[in-house]
């Protein structure tokens, strides 16, 4: 299915919906530009044989797959302890030590096919608070000094939001003085709500009415008119930021497990999207006599739909399958290389290098390159957690934030020292 709303013809621009904070910081999902490029600099360009130094590492960090949100001397992070206590914490960068704590709500689809239930979302900071969604639903709006709850919100019960079957995933995006997330379901598919109260913007029902999947929304412009696209359980959609109105879906992206997961990336018009069992590729937005139009470039079976998600560097694409480490010419799908690697992983980008977690544990340090894969370092973290079974990986994302790495497997938090030396 695939509609069009008319607008003026115009130029496309890729918004970063970046949250303004110093150079180093992290302050959502995917880091400031929810594409995975940290703004880093002085970073060491390759590790010793035992990898980065090790600052340290806390094991009583909750159960989850968050990763961290980084600004100034404080960390953010989703948990639970059990399935009635899912929680945001504020951590001290300099030890990891628990700074506050603050209750959500219960863990979300507790009885899950398969069973992974665990915190998932990510904080998003900006100036003095931060917003957070827990797995069951709850939104919320919180004081970064101290934790206090400003406004909350439950997806389920104000919205008839409709998650999938492993619950909320998303990770809220602020949007101006709007912050958007996807409850699902036919009344609020999408739905903005000021960020200062909590109130209502917009609500965007979506026609199909589809479940919330496990991606997050991001900010897309074209012809003037600025987007929030989200990959939803039945496509990638776009709806006008705002007004909620619906402007048009690419339906191919459907996972043939109900696993819609990677964030989409977008560059100058073009969308790069994934679902797993299925594949991934490339839409551009076309503006055609007012309406904007998505354009298939390239989607195959072969292209990277790992939960780790992509990132592009220059013209080339990164990520993984579930065996390999891909380099995709972004524009046209061309693989110019695939490498065994860690196999699945999470990825980021800092300062030249590609920052690999493994879902077999492993970490590396990769040299982006369209010639070949350049690894320049490979290590796995200390004293990992055991997992619930076979099929639970080590799913969270790298983070890179003011010269350290953070890793995170379930309640253990790691940070590594990145900088290079003077």
């Amino acid at each position: 299915m695939k509609c069009s709303y008319k607008i003026p013809a115009a130029g496309f621009l890729v918004l970063s919906a970046a949250i303004s904070v110093v150079a180093g910081d992290w302050p959502q999902w995917r880091g400031p530009q929810r594409n995975g490029i940290s703004r880093e600099t002085g970073l060491l360009k390759q590790w010793p044989k035992e990898g980065p130094k090790l600052n340290w590492r806390v094991t009583e960090a909750g159960r989850g797959y968050s990763t961290p949100a980084v600004v100034g001397d404080r960390l953010y992070l989703l948990g639970n302890e059990g399935l009635n206590n899912e929680f945001v914490q504020a951590l001290a960068v300099k030890d990891g030590q628990r700074v506050w704590s603050t209750p959500l709500g219960q863990v979300g689809n507790p009885k899950q096919n398969p069973n992974f239930p665990a915190a998932r979302s990510t904080p998003t900071v900006e100036g003095e608070f931060l917003y957070a969604l827990g797995s069951d639903g709850d939104l919320a709006c919180l004081e970064i000094g101290t934790g206090k709850v400003g406004w909350q919100k439950n997806l389920r019960t104000d919205f008839g939001g409709k998650p999938g079957e492993w619950a909320y995933s998303e990770s809220p995006l602020i949007d101006g003085d709007a912050l958007v997330c996807t409850p699902g379901g036919s009344e609020a598919t999408l739905v903005a709500l000021n960020k200062k109260t909590g109130e209502v913007i917009w609500k965007s029902a979506v026609p199909g009415g589809d479940e919330a999947a496990y991606a997050s929304a991001i900010i897309v412009e074209a012809g003037g008119v600025k987007q929030c696209v989200q990959l939803l359980q039945n496509g990638l959609v776009g709806v006008d930021s705002k007004t909620g109105r619906f402007v048009w879906r690419y339906g191919k992206p459907v996972s043939r497990y109900g696993a819609n997961i990677p964030t989409p990336l977008a560059s100058d018009g073009y969308i790069y999207c994934a679902s797993a069992g299925t594949g991934g590729g490339v839409v551009k937005l076309n503006v055609k006599e007012g309406r904007v139009e998505p354009e298939q470039v390239y989607f195959e079976s072969k292209f990277p739909t790992a939960i780790g998600g992509a990132v592009k560097v220059g013209d080339y694409l990164y990520g993984t399958t579930a065996q390999a480490l891909l380099c995709t010419e972004f524009a046209t799908g061309q693989v110019k290389w695939e490498d065994r690697a860690l196999g699945a992983a999470s990825l980021c980008y800092a300062d030249g290098r590609l920052y690999l977690h493994g879902e077999n544990g492993e970490v590396s340090l990769v040299e982006p390159s369209s010639e070949s894969y350049r690894e320049k370092g490979r290590f796995a973290p200390p004293d990992q957690p055991k997992h619930a079974n076979e099929m639970e990986k080590a799913w969270a994302y790298p983070v890179v934030a003011n010269g350290q790495l953070y890793l995170r497997d379930h309640g253990t938090l790691w940070c590594y020292d990145v900088r290079a030396t003077k």
